[in-house]
């Protein structure tokens, strides 16, 4: 008996997140093809499954290579202040839109490498390093680290300043940091070099 009870709930927290993964993906692709379906059904005389997500992909290349321009990224400057300043607009997109910039690999302030640091309080904690600076109290520049500690799904957190000397880089990428932390540290490996 304990033996089916533990395979049951090792098989359950398999095959839940996978099941949740591919129903999602399954739902937005359904969503954005039943979008875009009867449009294309207009222009084509006929239904072709799969032009929704495919118009999709085309959509986001496209506005990536205006971003990437001067006149693009000045116009969609443009338009996302002005749809800031709707207020539940602004609720929602200000944050998500940080939280996505702060692992993108192309943004200067975004994530850069998961940190270990003592804590007197805490013990090791980890994060990320968001900032590397120096401060002179007089006695010449000191090399410091901003590190972000998520306290509650990523988006809430501490930023501690620390002594760059007082801060490790595990082994971790960034992807799986924050791995790490939505499992609530279930994805930390047994073994960690530093």
């Amino acid at each position: 008996m304990p033996w089916l009870r533990r395979s049951f709930i090792a098989g359950f927290f398999v095959v839940v997140p996978l099941f949740i993964s591919v129903a999602a993906i399954v739902w937005i692709f359904g969503l954005v093809d039943a979008w875009t379906s009867p449009l294309y059904e207009r222009l084509l005389g006929r239904r072709i499954t799969g032009l929704g997500p495919a118009t999709t992909a085309v959509v986001i290349v496209l506005v990536g290579a205006i971003a990437r321009n001067v006149i693009g990224r000045r116009v969609l400057q443009r338009g996302e202040s002005w749809l800031l300043k709707v207020p539940g607009f602004r609720a929602i997109y200000a944050p998500v839109k940080q939280l996505i910039a702060a692992f993108s690999p192309d943004n200067e302030s975004g994530f850069k490498r998961v940190v270990m640091v003592e804590d007197a309080r805490r013990g090791f904690v980890l994060g990320f390093l968001t900032r590397e600076f120096s401060v002179d109290r007089g006695r010449g520049p000191e090399s410091m680290l901003a590190v972000y500690v998520p306290t509650n799904h990523l988006y809430l957190g501490d930023i501690v300043i620390v002594d760059a000397s007082h801060a490790t880089f595990p082994d971790i990428t960034v992807e799986d940091g924050i791995r790490i932390f939505l499992t609530g540290g279930m994805a930390l490996p047994t073994r960690l070099r530093i």
